[in-house]
């Protein structure tokens, strides 16, 4: 097995530590390796393939920080043709500020988009939820 080096915050790096030892994992290495397998399996679901999509995205960032809202911009702009609507909210001062999203396309275009906001250094936490448009009588595929 491969030997990854990574780097993280200390806060991170705690809150895993102690997700291994509340849930029987070995340690941190394994607990990386599910997240990662979760993380590339997330996108790669059979159903969702080759269909109109519609997503809420939600993005939860750092308070008060003002690259945030200029990479918000830049992303807005770049994704003009998928996103239908935005909505930013504070939700306090120790708690930050919430983006939130509808976007309407296929799986590779929205995949790509969640991709972007996650890579945002400031980005908690990113939440979303998929499904097709011709099923919207169905319960919606949930991933997070």
């Amino acid at each position: 097995m491969e030997v990854v080096s990574i780097s993280m915050t200390e806060d991170l790096l705690d809150r895993i530590d102690g997700f291994a030892d509340e849930h029987g994992y070995a340690g941190r290495s394994e607990v990386m390796r599910e997240a990662a397998r979760g993380l590339l399996d997330e996108f790669d679901d059979d159903r969702l393939a080759d269909r109109t999509l519609m997503s809420t995205v939600s993005a939860l960032f750092e308070y008060d920080s003002p690259r945030v809202e200029t990479r918000m911009r830049r992303l807005r702009h770049e994704y003009d043709d998928l996103l239908s609507s935005t909505t930013h909210d504070c939700v306090g001062e120790k708690h930050g500020c919430m983006e939130s999203f509808v976007l309407e396309g296929d799986l590779e275009e929205i995949s790509s988009f969640v991709g972007k906001l996650r890579a945002v250094d400031e980005a908690l936490t990113v939440d979303y939820t998929l499904f097709p448009i011709e099923d919207i009588d169905e319960r919606p595929v949930q991933v997070r």
